[in-house]
């Protein structure tokens, strides 16, 4: 099976621009799939929303702590992406103390739709979420794809069962 490209999308991200003074010195900067994949190996792991409990209590921090592990494994970034503005995921990663793994705003679920990965959440008032899934991703191609099982729109809710940081590192640690 010839790996699949990840799919060309356009994130709206926000960095600091040290020539901006004052209490917001951030500008907006898009990315696209080409600048965050080309030339590089990344585990990726989505999440339904930032700040939610499952997401919040172990599959974001999962990663955060084994970042090393995963660097040590040849990964050159570790990143999380949700359906959520640039801004909801900086406050997220500052209440969560993300010091390493680089937060990824997919606010208009362009990504998530793309990767086939869009589901409704609507039931429970959160619109259009992402389903929760973890890839590795060498140059734009998608190597290995863990998706949590049940995809479906409007579940009661999204298990974490193999899209966590220890199966990804456990992939990477057995191709090794």
């Amino acid at each position: 099976m010839t790996p699949q490209n990840v799919p060309d999308a356009v994130f709206h991200t926000r960095v600091r621009n040290p020539q901006i003074a004052g209490d917001n010195p951030f500008e907006w900067k898009p990315l696209t799939t080409h600048d965050i994949f080309a030339g590089k190996r990344v585990v990726l792991f989505a999440v339904p929303g930032a700040f939610t409990p499952a997401c919040s209590e172990s599959h974001l921090p999962g990663y955060e702590q084994h970042y090393d592990q995963f660097l040590a494994q040849g990964v050159d970034t570790v990143i999380c992406v949700a359906v959520n503005d640039a801004f909801v995921m900086f406050q997220w990663a500052k209440s969560q103390d993300i010091q390493k793994v680089f937060m990824l705003p997919d606010g208009n679920g362009e990504f998530a739709r793309k990767m086939g990965m869009l589901v409704d959440r609507s039931a429970q008032g959160m619109g259009m979420r992402s389903w929760r899934y973890s890839m590795l991703v060498e140059d734009g191609k998608i190597v290995k794809l863990f998706v949590e099982p049940g995809f479906c729109d409007n579940p009661p809710g999204v298990p974490l069962q193999v899209s966590g940081a220890e199966t990804l590192l456990e992939y990477l640690q057995s191709r090794s």
